[in-house]
């Protein structure tokens, strides 16, 4: 074994809330605090009081009433010296959740009444008070993350309460800790994003058990079982969250990098950062570890074409706990020396060259489904042209779908000439997965190429858009179309 090996698989990646490996996966090492401590009690007080449905359907909250978040927070006292004597890593967790939800409500309450009036995104306030910027800063830094709502330890997988606590993580048994319209759309749409990481800790363990070379042939084709089973559940957002009622909850999770239209120049935050305006990207399921791992594991990554699109996916690495970030780091210094294609090809393995198409091939309907998301829950519903992480809603996905399909394309010009080699020989699941994949590869291409084309109109049909996936048999759900 490699010093490089034997390092990277001995090394913990773990910052206390969070520990990547087999056990836990990207969740929490164990349950997040539901409520802040009774010391932090007039915060607490704000984060029940603040959904625009402070119980749904006929109770409104805060962010209901135009400007009523402001009384919250100049009633809010200043709990900076506090936080910077916190040592415990699931209480700044759960003190860095309550700023940063208060932070997004605060400058984006205004943006959200403007939709009221008029269905578009008005401008968002743009100085954060010293009381919520100075202790925001701080547990920021204590986690050592951007002071500006996430997706790890803020909005999604440390948010999460069980309403029976011997229940699963199925996201019908689980509600938010903090929230912004408090609808079940909202909890819906972020909880399901826990319920596809619940299958984290089995597709991290295949990857560590196909990197110390135990059982490659069974651990490939077990990753690419639980990236089926991702992709069955990620389906499950059609049921979980109506899309057209994303705009309830989605402006508030909008960033301020790349979405100058409501910030402008940037969100000071009141004596921080010498009262210079500030930019960070907002929450977005892109922040999500599951697909980049799995980038890095097949080698996805090494089709990614050279533009500012991909500098925005590698820009939203940084928005990642740093144990994470260092994972993704060793994982892919191993797999840029030791590249699984070429290993797999090299060695003739062509069983497992399948079983590493059809991991691809499950990154690639993970995508495709997203961008299916995108046309119905965002671009349906807005002509705003900016995703909740500030980069381009019509481009952005189409970009990493290409580089998916040309991986693809790739490793299917390596079985089909040595198809006569090997055919006979598969096994049955083997032998089925590759005839699927092999003869529904030209649809996809297909696909994309009508799609990219109808995006290129002055005015996109939205409804043609959508209604391709359809034609081409990709389509994500059958309840929608």
């Amino acid at each position: 074994m490699s010093a490089q090996l034997q390092a990277y698989h001995e090394k913990a990646y773990t910052d206390g809330f969070f520990h990547v490996s087999g056990a836990h996966g990207f969740l929490p090492v164990k349950e997040p605090l539901t409520r802040l401590p009774e010391k932090y009690a007039a915060l607490q007080t704000i984060m029940e009081e603040m959904p625009t449905n402070k119980v749904y359907p006929d109770v409104p909250g805060t962010l209901a009433t135009p400007n009523g978040i402001e009384a919250s927070v100049a009633g809010l006292p200043d709990y900076t010296a506090l936080v910077q004597e916190e040592t415990d890593v699931f209480i700044i967790q759960a003190l860095y959740r309550a700023y940063t939800f208060l932070a997004s409500a605060y400058t984006l309450e205004l943006s959200y009444q403007q939709y009221v009036i008029d269905g578009n995104y008005g401008k968002a306030r743009t100085v954060l008070p010293a009381h919520v910027a100075k202790p925001l800063v701080a547990v920021s830094e204590k986690l050592d993350v951007y002071p500006f709502l996430d997706y790890h330890y803020s909005y999604s997988l440390g948010n999460y309460v069980k309403k029976d606590p011997a229940g699963d993580l199925h996201w019908k048994n689980l509600n938010m800790a903090c929230k912004f319209s408090g609808t079940p759309d909202e909890i819906g749409f972020i909880m399901l994003h826990v319920y596809i990481n619940e299958l984290s800790p089995a597709l991290i363990d295949g990857i560590m058990k196909v990197g110390r070379g135990e059982e490659v042939s069974a651990n490939l084709k077990r990753t690419a079982l639980t990236m089926k089973e991702i992709n069955s559940r990620r389906k499950e957002m059609w049921t979980a969250s109506r899309h057209e009622r994303y705009n309830d909850f989605r402006i508030f999770i909008m960033g301020i990098k790349g979405n100058e239209a409501l910030y402008g120049d940037g969100l000071v935050y009141s004596g921080c950062f010498d009262d210079k305006p500030q930019q960070y990207r907002g929450q977005t399921g892109a922040q999500d570890s599951v697909i980049p791992m799995m980038d890095i594991f097949s080698g996805i990554v090494d089709h990614y074409p050279e533009n500012k699109l991909t500098e925005y996916l590698m820009d939203l690495r940084t928005y990642r706990p740093k144990c994470i970030q260092e994972f993704f780091i060793d994982l892919r210094a191993h797999y840029a020396k030791n590249p699984l294609f070429h290993t797999l090809k090299d060695a003739g393995n062509y069983e497992e060259l399948i079983y590493l198409l059809s991991v691809v091939n499950e990154v690639y309907l993970f995508r495709n489904g997203h961008w299916q998301f995108v046309q119905k829950y965002i671009m349906a519903n807005t002509k705003y042209p900016k995703a909740t992480g500030g980069t381009p809603i019509t481009s952005w996905l189409i970009n990493q779908i290409e580089a998916v399909l040309h991986y693809e394309g790739v490793i299917l010009e390596e079985l089909e000439a040595h198809a006569a080699q090997f055919v006979a020989g598969l096994s049955a699941d083997a032998a089925a997965w590759y005839e699927d994949l092999r003869t529904g590869y030209p649809l996809k291409r297909k696909l994309l190429e009508d799609q990219v084309a109808l995006l290129q109109a002055n005015d996109i049909d939205v409804a043609l858009v959508y209604k391709t996936n359809q034609t081409y048999k990709l389509k994500d759900a059958e309840e929608v179309l």
